[in-house]
Parts: C-alpha cells; structure tokens; sequence
C-alpha cells in the first residue's frame, strides 16, 4: 500500500513521524511498518527507511517481511556480503518465499553474474503468482548479457501477461530495434492492436517503425491512430509534426507542433522545429521569434543558438551571427560546434585573429576534420605566423598522412623559411599523391612559384 497525503491510510505515517519527534516508543504492527518502509524506499529517504527497519524489528524480530527491507538496504548500500548473509539465514527458515530468491538475484546481478541471476529468478517463477515483475527482472538481465533475442521472449510474456505493461511494450521494441528487425517489430505491433486497437502507445511505436523504413504515409496514418486513441498525447504530436515536416508539409507540421504548445507546458524541441518550419516556408519574423523563444526556452540546447546563428549566417547578417554564437559560447564555451561557427564568422569578417582562436579552440575540443586544420592553417599564413603554421600542418598530417593539399602548405611555408630539404621533400609527395592541388602554391605562396628549385621540380613531373 502506498500512503497518500490526501486520504485517510496515511494515519501510520503520521504516527511514525510523530513518534520520531517525540523520542515516544509507539507499537505499530508488521505490516504497518512495512508499508511506511515502503513509503521511505519510494520516496528515496533511505535514512527513514532504515530507522522504520530498525524499529520494526525491534517490536517484530521475526518479520521475514522486515528482514527483506534490511536485505533491499544492504544491496542498496553495496553491502553485499551482509546482505547474502541475512538471505541465507532467511532461505533456512523459509525456502520458499520467492522474494529471497529475487533479493538473491539482485546480489548476482550487482556482481555481474547476469546468468546466475537468470537461474535463481526462473526458480522464483516456480514459487509466485505474480509472474510479470520477475518477466520483466529475467528481460533485464538477458539485457545486462546483450542478448536480446531472449529479452525479448520475457518482456513479450510480460506484455502477454498484462497489456498494460507499457514499459514491456518500449522495451520489446527496443530488442527489435536493436536487432534491425523493423519489419517484425511492424508485424509484433499490428497483431497486439488487433488485440488492443485503442492502445495510443503501440500506434506510436508502429508510427517510429515506420518512419525508420521512411514509409512516412503509413507512419503519419499510425500517428493519427494514437491521437483518436488519446487526443492528449504529446509525443504522437511531435513525431506527426516530423513526418510532416519530411514530406514538406510545413504549415501542418506547424499546426501540429502548436498543440503541443497548449497541451503541456511549451518545450524547447517543438519551438525549435516551429521556428525552422516558418523559415522554411520564408517568414522570417515568425522563424526568428520562435528562435529566440526556444534559447530561451532551454539556453542550453546547442540546436537553437546553431539555428539563429545559421539564420543570419544565410542573411549574410555577420555582426548579428557573431553577436549570437558569443552569447552561446558565454553558456557553453566546450560546444565544438559553436567555436566553429565562430570562426567562420570571423573569417567572413575578415577579423582574422580571432578566426584563428576559434579553429584552434575547435581542434583542442576534438573536432579533427582536415578543413579546420586547413583553414586555421591558412588564416596563419595570412597573419604571418609561419612556423605556427607549420606545426599546425604537421600536426594535420598524423592524421592525414597522404593529404596532398596539407603537404603543398609544408612545401610553400618551408621554402618560404628557406628551408630547401623539408620544403623539397613535402613538394615532391604532394606531386605524387595529387598534382592536381599544385595550384595550392601559387595561390598561397606566389613567390615561391617563381623559384628555380621549384621550376625545375614541377617541370619534371611534369614530364
């Protein structure tokens, strides 16, 4: 029993509460203890929880019940050994209660022997009525040990077991998805609505399979069925407004979005979406209004300042893009994304520095893609900064060893330090891996070009 504060049962709570502040030893009987312990546990005060323990086997040292909630405690805790210990004394006076065995797996479990915990959970099957929780604790398991085949078998007998197992149903669908088996989860989905034709959440399941096999007609006719199924569900809502949305039906999958809006409270996601449907359909007022609602919505979704910076990046609006992607790096300044569209910014700017900063920035969070080191690359060149370009270069070419236009970069700062051997030696395997990007040194470095020693080494490749 769960205690409610708005009715009546909640009267042994209330005298336990009370009990504790008065330092008064009040008599409760087992099961009242165990459904303030249950309350405790639920609510995740384990400090009560345990004094409720205590006291209860202070007044009732047999409890069975009781001793369990000290078990569920000590596994809680990672005291492992105690709790296999008090298990064992429990199995002796009763061996066939099946919430020992449950509590046995439980230890198996957290020591990551998933099979032994399988084989104590069937043998629990044996004992109880209430198959469903333990279908669902055997799912999980096969999980823990990816085999998701035989998770699937359990969470599909939970489900047989009671239809209105919604976590079963996700968790099914889950193991097909996992498997690539989009077409029998498509399959599993119509025979269970054949049994339970208004169940909201298995039309949006089938609507998300259908989607994934882009049959995007039979996903939005799936997605309709879960809102004549309950016209309050969001996400049937939400993934309507995405098909709509693929299909280029963008006043509708506005329309769609909008009554998430007033269904519950606005989310970050449905604004984002809103105001990338209005720029789309070119009225940019709304686009920009929705934009600004969503980072304020949810400042930390990257998705929304990346759009309103991209907005005026496309109106060539450069100082307003700027002004934008600062604010975000201000909220954010380890968002990759972000530091490149900075520098990119930048660079249209032509403020050159700080494009620069803003490609490093984003090559010291990871982002290793061979165009920022080229253009960071570049940008030192242009600033003057040779032997930093360089070492950027360098550093480029671990990761990119047979990239021919980071090896006419080495070849051109080199000769441009006087630095004839390096300068030869990147010259000659930028040829041969592609003499294509040759222009790469008349373009970056034109004085270079009018060398002798270069003459002469293009002119035998040449031939």
């Amino acid at each position: 029993m769960e205690f409610s504060h708005n009715d009546n049962n909640n009267l042994p709570l209330t005298k336990f509460e009370s009990m504790l502040k008065t330092n008064h030893v009040l008599f409760f009987d087992s099961e009242e203890f165990e459904n303030i312990i249950h309350h405790y546990l639920n609510q995740g005060k384990i400090a009560l929880a345990k004094k409720a323990i205590k006291l209860g086997l202070d007044q009732h040292p047999t409890s069975i019940n009781l001793k369990l909630f000290k078990v569920e405690i000590y596994v809680f805790e990672d005291k492992l050994s105690e709790a296999d210990k008090l298990l064992n004394e429990l199995y002796v006076i009763n061996p066939m209660n099946e919430e020992i065995y449950i509590q046995k797996a439980n230890i198996f479990s957290k020591k990551d022997n998933h099979e032994q915990a399988i084989d104590v959970l069937k043998k629990a099957l044996e004992l109880t009525d209430d198959v469903v929780d333990i279908y669902s604790l055997i799912g999980m398991e096969y999980l823990f040990l990816d085999k998701y085949e035989d998770a699937k078998t359990y969470f599909i007998k939970c489900l047989e077991s009671d239809t209105n197992d919604y976590s079963a149903l996700y968790n099914i669908i889950y193991c097909f998805e996992f498997l690539n088996q989009n077409d029998d989860a498509i399959s599993y989905l119509n025979l269970f609505l054949d049994k339970s034709p208004y169940c909201e959440v298995a039309w949006h399941q089938l609507g998300k399979q259908y989607c994934t096999l882009k049959d995007y007609n039979k996903a939005l006719t799936s997605f309709d069925f879960a809102i004549i199924s309950d016209d309050t569900f969001v996400g049937a809502y939400l993934e309507r407004g995405k098909v709509l949305e693929k299909l280029k039906r963008y006043k509708d999958a506005i329309e769609n979005y909008t009554i998430t809006l007033k269904l519950d409270e606005p989310t970050s996601f449905a604004l984002l979406r809103i105001g990338i449907c209005h720029e789309k359909l070119g009225n940019d007022d709304l686009a920009i209004q929705y934009y600004d609602r969503t980072v304020h919505e949810d400042p930390l979704l990257d998705k929304g300042w990346i759009a309103i910076t991209k907005f005026y990046n496309k109106k060539s609006d450069y100082q307003r893009a700027l002004f934008f992607i600062n604010k975000a790096i201000n909220i954010d300044s380890e968002n990759v994304i972000y530091w490149k569209l900075y520098a990119q910014i930048n660079q249209r700017l032509k403020f050159y520095e700080e494009a620069e900063r803003g490609y490093k920035k984003t090559l010291e969070l990871g982002n290793y893609e061979l165009n920022t080191w080229l253009d960071r690359g570049d940008l030192l060149i242009k600033l003057g900064e040779l032997e930093a370009a360089i070492s950027n270069f360098e550093q480029a070419i671990d990761f990119y060893p047979e990239s021919a236009e980071l090896e006419y970069r080495l070849a051109g700062s080199y000769f441009t330090l006087k630095e004839h051997d390096k300068a030869t030696f990147y010259l000659k395997n930028g040829l041969k891996h592609n003499e294509d990007y040759a222009f790469i040194i008349e373009e970056l470095f034109p004085k270079v070009t009018k060398e002798l020693l270069v003459k002469n080494i293009l002119k035998q490749i040449c031939k």
